[in-house]
């Protein structure tokens, strides 16, 4: 049982790692800032799980498993407007935002 624990943990780290470096590849691969948050805020909640899912198996008591739990949900509420709010901010601080979006004001034909 308890090489199944560790061969589980070691297979949840592994994935975590990939998602870690695939969220900074492609935040430094993107070039518009809205394309790294969303690469970022994805990858870095994906391999968060995967990380706290790992602990959650190789710690086996039910306390900690549960306090684990808890850092999960708030790391999952936390991130995503974290995320948001970097985006406000790019969409209020970037005078050339037109040059990257396409908004349907721009299209109209009087």
């Amino acid at each position: 049982m308890e090489w199944l624990r560790f061969i589980l943990t070691a297979l949840f780290l592994g994935i975590a790692v990939l998602f870690y470096i695939t969220a900074v590849l492609g935040t430094f691969r993107f070039r518009f800032i809205m394309d790294r948050v969303h690469s970022g805020g994805i990858g870095d909640t994906a391999a968060l799980f995967f990380v706290v899912l790992a602990c959650m198996i190789g710690s086996g008591e039910i306390m900690t498993i549960l306090k684990l739990a808890l850092v999960l949900a708030f790391m999952w509420c936390t991130s995503p407007v974290s995320t948001h709010f970097l985006g406000q901010i790019e969409y209020y601080m970037d005078r050339q935002l037109n040059r990257y979006v396409e908004r349907e004001d721009h299209h109209e034909s009087s």
